[in-house]
């Protein structure tokens, strides 16, 4: 039996985190011709993100963290939450400047869900990544450029910070052509990549000399 879950409740310590190396990876296949000239296969349409923890991990709590999440979370099977320092927000999510909010859609007089996205952009080349694990409290959603206040009444908007997926209230829903735009933090859908946790350490009161080989995470498909 294939059992599986995503823990919400559950994420590493903030300097785990922040000190983990981060890696967005896509996959392609490339084959050189005996001539020198290559052909090349995009294998994935999306990248998946991998990150290795253990650059992350200096002290004796910060091990013992990941050890209780390691055992949580059962190795490989159980997904949580997962903050990439190199890359978390849509727009300046700090700041005060809500000019760096970024489009998500148009509303045309019905539709009322949105998903929310990352835009990448270099030249004329943009990608977009579906953001499926918004930071709750950090989603701003602006309506024909009038910041919404959440659940405030007949403009309200609701957003599912399991999915990523905003909700316009039925008078904003029914408005034609205006945007919708979006300030927020976001997380990764991650899990461990191994299940097995190989460390020695040497120990003093709070403070450790680590041994890790690398402890894998690597983002879930949601």
């Amino acid at each position: 039996e294939w059992i599986m879950a995503f823990r919400e409740d559950i994420r590493l310590p903030i300097d785990v985190e922040r000190g983990a190396q981060s890696a967005p990876t896509f996959s392609t296949t490339i084959i050189v011709l005996a001539n020198g000239f290559e052909r090349r296969n995009q294998n994935w349409s999306l990248p998946r993100q991998s990150f290795d923890i253990s650059y992350g991990i200096s002290l004796k709590p910060d091990l013992d963290a990941v050890i209780d999440t390691f055992y949580a979370v059962k190795g490989q099977l159980d997904g949580f939450r997962f903050k990439d320092w190199a890359d978390f927000e849509i727009g300046d999510s700090f700041g005060a400047d809500d000019t760096t909010r970024q489009l998500i859609g148009n509303t045309d007089g019905s539709t009322a869900i949105f998903q929310i996205f990352k835009e990448y952009t270099s030249g004329a080349t943009t990608f977009n990544r579906t953001i499926n694990k918004p930071v709750a409290t950090t989603v701003r959603i602006w309506v024909n450029n009038v910041e919404i206040v959440e659940g405030a009444g007949v403009s309200e908007f609701a957003v599912d910070t399991t999915t990523g997926v905003v909700t316009l209230g039925s008078t904003l829903a029914a408005q034609s052509g205006t945007q919708v735009e979006v300030i927020t933090e976001f997380d990764n859908p991650v899990r461990f990549n191994t299940d097995l946790l190989n460390i020695s350490t040497e120990v003093f009161h709070q403070e450790a000399v680590i041994s890790l080989p690398g402890i894998p995470l690597i983002e879930l498909r949601l």
